[in-house]
């Protein structure tokens, strides 16, 4: 690697079998003042709905809990899905966190629906074809930035301090790599979804970004990760997040199964295929193997910044996975830039 990396947390508030939702929740809190301890720069929650496997809903509110138990690490939404909100009303939620934790507030917004079609319904969920135009609002509220002839021009989202969260474009496509290029933002690529089209993603983003929100480019690339002691345990942990993509596939909604549970499914041959194309791009391993194969995603991407995400039961190997990585990754992580 020519240059050093920083890493991050993406985290769902996982709730595993036989955990409770406030748990999940409160082991949230714990993952991010762990993750602050060992240099991790950022610590984000998703936005998912009607996931009886995620309790992480309100990624502001988590964000502010997070931020008033930690010091320093950036926290915020990986991300706000914006056709589920008023663009207003998110830039009041994110000026108020904010103001109680200057400098330290990101704002990661996307289009997806996180979650399905009737309570995207219920949700009062718009259409997210007005998704740049609404991403366009945001700006405008979060930094009165609206032309004196807008409609909205004599509407102030309040409460303004020094400072304005830091809005991110977050998309797994070369359309949402495109709009953050254009617009002059950062970008986070969903690669825990799939890492399939990370690298071009992020090629188009750079070569085409045009000096806007920030004066030059940044690319966060998410990323499943699960490190272990050794190989063998790693593979044991993440057999919880292939029993979990065959339920969920099949209809079969709860909590993360355990890795017992996985051990003792009776696995047929076409779950088995199904589970590994499922996990195909994640990184599963022990410390060697998962900084090779980082350190080879960095190079193949050109991303400046490795977010970490891991669908893991146990909250004890959820923070040893993270320990693990912050060692192998050591030589590579600088201080932040973005």
């Amino acid at each position: 690697m020519s240059r050093p990396i920083p890493l991050s947390v993406l985290d769902f508030a996982v709730v595993g079998t036989g955990q409770s939702e406030t748990a999940a929740l409160n082991q949230s809190v714990e993952l991010a003042r762990h993750a602050e301890s060992l240099g991790y720069v950022r610590f984000w929650t998703s936005e998912h709905h009607n996931m009886a496997s995620v309790a992480s809903t309100a990624p502001d509110l988590i964000a502010m809990r997070i931020a008033d138990r930690t010091t320093h690490i950036k926290v915020g939404a990986g991300g706000v899905m914006l056709p589920n909100h008023a663009p207003f009303s998110v830039a009041e939620r994110y000026l108020t966190l904010e103001a109680f934790h200057p400098d330290r507030i990101d704002l990661g917004v996307g289009r997806a629906p996180g979650t399905d079609g009737v309570t995207a319904h219920a949700l009062r969920r718009s259409d997210a074809n007005h998704y740049a135009q609404q991403l366009a609002e945001l700006d405008s509220f979060l930094h009165d930035g609206f032309p004196a002839n807008h409609p909205y021009a004599q509407i102030s989202a309040m409460p303004k301090g020094a400072t304005r969260p830091k809005l991110i474009v977050l998309g797994s496509s070369l359309a949402s790599a495109q709009l953050a290029a254009a617009q002059g933002y950062p970008f986070g690529f969903a690669g825990h979804f799939s890492l399939q089209l990370a690298a071009s993603a992020i090629r188009a983003y750079k070569n085409n970004f045009v000096p806007g929100a920030t004066a030059s480019p940044y690319a966060i690339l998410a990323a499943n990760v699960v490190a272990a002691d050794t190989e063998e345990k790693a593979e044991w942990v993440a057999r919880s997040g292939k029993l979990g993509y065959i339920r969920h596939a099949r209809g079969m909604l709860g909590p993360l199964p355990s890795p017992q549970e996985a051990a003792e499914h009776p696995w047929i041959q076409e779950e088995i295929a199904a589970a590994n194309a499922f996990a195909a791009d994640h990184i599963v391993g022990d410390a060697t193997s998962v900084g090779q194969k980082l350190r080879a995603l960095v190079r193949e991407t050109g991303a400046d910044e490795l977010m970490i995400n891991a669908t893991i039961h146990g909250f004890e190997d959820h923070k040893r996975s993270l320990e693990i990585i912050a060692d192998v990754m050591a030589a590579e992580r600088v201080a932040m830039r973005a």
